[in-house]
């Protein structure tokens, strides 16, 4: 019994140092049953290259943000319910090395660790807290995930009509395929349930013809069967964060642009509790 209420309040306290970490700012993370499982940086793309970022892995989300005062603080809070996330392991290449896929409805993302051995700590870690959960639950694991976006230097032209990019015809990415598209192709805007239940975001023209078509087979089936009501069942989710809106200025995910010269910025993962689950109160807390 002693031992589980140490290990309660040790938890808590460690939640709440990371719920002061990102300031007023921050969502709340305290919850009754979350047990903060571990926390790193892992360097992630964007498109002024590899940044380091704080990673906090929970018995049911995973939290990020960015880094600031030597680590001390951070801002532009991300919260990833494990149920959402599917991971992709990749191969090292020549210029990058540790990486993986993490895919969400709203956002998939590359990242890296220091190490082999930080890698699969994450990877497994995060599968098994992902399991548990959806054991434990009853909730259902996501289906559809945002694509990554193709590299702006994959691509001299548009992608959609040909048109050759340059200082003033810039480079645009559609949220539904990630082609690199020109501004004149990526004029339309559409909801895409999956990233927001609400917000038009700027989608490619050919995108943009597939949803509309989409859409009207969805209302078609839906006057066809009176039994049923029209609405969404999905959960709100919350609007797009800081990170997000700036996302089709900062955002580029290329793996060939890792450079070994961002080391300095790596930290261990700290592994803070082995077994994922409270202590039984027969077993010795570690």
């Amino acid at each position: 019994m002693v031992d589980q209420l140490t290990f309660e309040q040790e938890n808590q306290e460690r939640i709440h140092a990371v719920e002061n970490s990102f300031g007023p700012s921050g969502k709340p993370l305290s919850q009754p049953g979350r047990v903060l499982i571990g926390e790193g940086r892992l360097m992630k793309q964007s498109r002024r290259g590899p940044q380091p970022k704080a990673f906090f892995l929970f018995s049911d989300v995973l939290v990020y943000g960015s880094i600031i005062l030597n680590g001390r603080w951070h801002k532009k809070q991300q919260i990833i319910p494990l149920e959402d996330i599917r991971l992709e392991d990749l191969e090292d290449g020549v210029r990058m090395r540790n990486q993986w896929l993490i895919r969400t409805p709203r956002k998939s993302f590359y990242v890296a660790a220091s190490s082999y051995e930080e890698k699969r700590a994450w990877i497994e870690h995060i599968e098994e807290c992902r399991s548990r959960l959806l054991q434990s639950s009853g909730r259902r694991p996501g289906s559809t995930f945002a694509v990554t976006w193709i590299p702006d230097q994959a691509s001299a032209i548009c992608m959609r009509c040909s048109d050759k990019f340059s200082v003033t015809q810039r480079r645009h990415h559609c949220r539904k395929c990630g082609f690199v598209i020109c501004g004149a192709c990526s004029k339309k805007r559409a909801v895409i349930g999956h990233i927001h239940p609400t917000k038009r975001l700027r989608v490619c023209s050919m995108c943009h013809l597939s949803l509309l078509k989409t859409e009207a087979q969805e209302v078609t089936r839906l006057r066809g069967d009176s039994t049923e009501k029209i609405g969404s069942d999905e959960d709100e989710v919350e609007g797009s964060s800081e990170e997000e809106e700036a996302e089709e200025q900062m955002e580029d995910h290329d793996p060939s642009r890792w450079m070994d010269s961002q080391m300095d910025s790596w930290s261990p993962y700290v592994y803070l509790k082995p077994e994922h689950m409270r202590p039984q109160t027969s077993v010795t807390q570690i």
